[in-house]
């Protein structure tokens, strides 16, 4: 790198830097990667997010009952026969009607799920369009647009008071 530069005085350049190998820079993803990974709370919380996804797609082949199916033998039994069981199928229980909670909890789990990413989505889709429909046109359409969106913000704290 430095050995291909003409030095006029070639015994004022150190010898080491003659031979020193060119420092490796680090990616930006990397770099996140790095900080991410030293976040103790962040990683706990993508592999507790990393579970629900799993139950989500595991649970249903655990599921001895379906969600509308009623366990009639224990429907107005729920104290004595409706708990926790592995035996009866009804791993987190019944409800008051014979109900299998873990089949319940499952597709709760994914309808919330559904939710969160579909919601998500939308948001990002309708933000990028409006943030780039404002940056590109600018000028008083972007200001409009940015009082808009104040107005909109705001609404939230109007009720509250």
């Amino acid at each position: 790198m430095l050995a291909d530069v003409r030095f006029e005085n070639k015994a004022a350049v150190d010898p080491a830097l003659l031979t020193a190998q060119p420092i490796k820079g680090r990616s930006l993803w990397r770099d996140a990667g790095a900080r991410f990974v030293r976040n103790k709370a962040a990683l706990i919380s993508v592999i507790v997010l990393c579970a629900v996804v799993l139950f989500t797609f595991v649970g249903p082949f655990f599921a001895a009952w379906s969600i509308e199916k009623i366990d009639w033998s224990i429907i107005g039994m729920v104290a004595q026969k409706g708990g926790p069981s592995i035996a009866t199928g009804h791993f987190f229980g019944a409800d008051e009607v014979g109900r299998d909670l873990f089949s319940r909890v499952i597709q709760g789990t994914q309808i919330s799920l559904a939710v969160g990413i579909l919601g998500s989505a939308i948001a990002v889709v309708v933000g990028t369009l409006y943030g780039a429909v404002a940056g590109y046109f600018g000028g008083r359409l972007d200001s409009a647009m940015m009082r808009l969106v104040d107005i909109i913000y705001s609404i939230p704290f109007l009720f509250v008071l």
